[in-house]
């Protein structure tokens, strides 16, 4: 199973310039724990989360007012619509991923997360060996 079978398409974004309070109400309006940062012209450039809105603008003493480009994760770990289930959750559990990005010619098309995996039956063995590995090295990052 390919990956544009799957996907989430309606991805729900922020632009770079908007605040992290923007982002965060964002994040809480629609029930989500990340969101693709990407340009005006559908461009991936990061993802911000709510542990980056923690970690990078409350706990260091940022305010509301901070830009999401101060604190999103500007270096991705992407997938393409054609890549393989099975790849994908392999690429998560060794990246120590949840949620890829599907990207294609720069643009972002669409989001896989581990709960998309383990939804399908011909990935839910994958998407189990990707939690394993992302939960049994939680302290290892690239």
């Amino acid at each position: 199973m390919k990956l544009k079978e799957l996907m989430t398409r309606n991805v729900v974004t922020v632009n770079p310039e908007e605040t992290v309070a923007v982002a965060a109400r964002m994040l809480s309006r629609y029930n989500i724990g990340s969101m693709p940062v990407c340009s005006r012209e559908g461009r991936l450039l990061g993802l911000v989360t709510d542990r980056d809105l923690v970690t990078r603008c409350m706990a260091s003493g940022g305010t509301g007012d901070m830009k999401v480009r101060d604190v999103m994760t500007s270096n991705l770990v992407t997938a393409s619509p054609d890549m393989e289930a099975g790849l994908a959750a392999g690429l998560m559990g060794r990246k120590q991923i949840r949620r890829l990005p599907v990207v294609e010619k720069g643009r972002l098309c669409g989001m896989v997360s581990l709960g998309d995996l383990a939804n399908r039956e011909e990935s839910i063995y994958d998407a189990g060996d990707a939690l394993a590995e992302i939960s049994s090295n939680i302290s290892v990052r690239d």
